[in-house]
């Protein structure tokens, strides 16, 4: 891990100069020095004093690069198709999955499936049939629905203009197959 190189660019960013830090956390310029250069793993008691001057939460110093936020631009997104529906993937994290669906009139998923996880929605435009098992409602622009994935589902656009629906999909394994 890379700690002390975060740890600096934090206090370089705060503008806190290593005096600065001494005398708020009672720690020796050598000591943070050597925490700065990864010379030395501090405590976990250390780091949470350092991460309280800081500022920031202690987790926040103990997450690896992969694990920081990630930013997709709205240039960057890729997109797919799936039964005529058009996919904007927006971002992705661990079993987490985000995309808007837009569906043309009439269009749906296909027959209705199932798959492993939690799907939430939210209808941006349009109106929408969303069934699951033995539920059927119809849900328009601002409605949100959510269900279990692993009983069958089946979405459909029975609008006369598209229906935008963004939609938040999670589960403990990778699903590479679902839109």
């Amino acid at each position: 891990m890379d700690i002390g190189t975060k740890i600096r660019a934090i206090r370089n960013r705060k503008k806190i100069t290593i005096a600065q830090m001494c005398e708020g956390t009672g720690l020796s310029k050598g000591f943070i020095s050597n925490v700065e250069n990864n010379n030395t793993s501090p405590s976990i008691n250390t780091l949470s004093t350092i991460a309280n001057f800081l500022g920031v939460p202690l987790p926040y110093l103990l997450l690896e690069k992969k694990q920081h936020m990630r930013v997709v631009r709205q240039d960057e997104r890729t997109n797919s198709s799936f039964n005529n529906l058009k996919i904007e993937h927006l971002a992705s994290k661990g079993g987490l999955r985000t995309m808007i669906v837009e569906f043309p009139p009439g269009a749906s998923i296909g027959e209705p499936n199932s798959h492993e996880g939690e799907e939430c929605h939210l209808v941006l435009e349009g109106k929408i049939l969303a069934e699951q098992g033995e539920d059927s409602f119809i849900v328009e622009e601002g409605d949100s629905f959510s269900w279990n994935a692993s009983v069958p589902h089946f979405v459909k656009n029975i609008g006369d203009r598209n229906a935008v629906v963004f939609i938040s999909i999670y589960s403990d394994t990778e699903l590479k197959d679902i839109l």
